[in-house]
C-alpha cells in the first residue's frame, strides 16, 4: 500500500461518454485528467493553488507519473479519486487511489511528482518555494491535516467532493 499523506482530499468523477474507447472502457490516458481534478482540489485545500503559484513566479510541471491499472472504469461509473500529499519541501509528490465510488473497489493507483520552475528564467528549483512550504505547514498546523475521528475512524475533517 502506498503511503498516506499528511492530508488528503477525495474528489468524485463521473466517467463521461467521450472518455471511453471502442471497447467501452476508459482510455488509459484519461486517468491522468482524473488525477489532475483531485490534485487541484488538494491544492485548493492547502490554500495555495496553481494560480497562486503562477502569481508568485513559478510553474510546477509534472516530472514523473506512475500509474498502475487494476480494473477498467466504464461510461457512467462514479469514481472516487483520493489524493494524498506525501512530499512538499523539495518537490510536490502526491499519491492517488482511484476507486469505484459505490463499492469502494480499487480501480487504479498512481503517483505524480512535480517541481517548481521559476518562470523568469526557466530554472528548476531544488527546493519548493517557501510560500508553498508555509501554506502546507499552515494547513497542517491549523487543524486541516488528516486525523482519525475517534468515534468512526474516518478522516476528519471530511474532504470535499468535486465533479468533473
Amino acid at each position: 500500500m502506498r503511503a498516506r499523506g499528511v492530508l488528503h482530499v477525495d474528489s468524485e468523477v463521473l466517467v463521461p461518454f467521450f472518455d471511453v474507447d471502442s471497447m467501452d472502457v476508459v482510455w488509459h490516458g484519461h486517468y491522468v485528467k482524473y488525477l489532475e481534478v483531485a490534485r487541484c482540489a488538494l491544492l485548493d485545500r492547502l490554500g495555495h493553488n496553481y494560480m497562486d503559484m503562477k502569481a508568485e513566479g513559478y510553474v510546477w510541471p509534472v516530472i514523473d507519473l506512475q500509474l498502475r491499472y487494476v480494473r477498467a472504469a466504464r461510461f457512467g461509473q462514479r469514481l472516487r479519486v483520493r489524493a494524498d500529499l506525501v512530499e512538499w519541501q523539495n518537490r510536490l509528490k502526491v499519491n492517488y487511489l482511484v476507486s469505484d465510488a459505490d463499492s469502494g473497489q480499487r480501480m487504479t493507483r498512481a503517483s505524480t511528482v512535480q517541481v517548481a520552475v521559476r518562470i523568469a528564467d526557466g530554472e528548476m528549483q531544488l527546493a519548493s518555494p517557501q510560500s508553498f512550504v508555509d501554506a502546507v505547514e499552515r494547513c497542517i498546523s491549523g487543524g486541516h491535516a488528516d486525523r482519525e475521528d475517534p468515534k468512526g475512524g474516518h478522516p476528519w475533517p471530511r474532504s470535499p467532493t468535486k465533479s468533473l
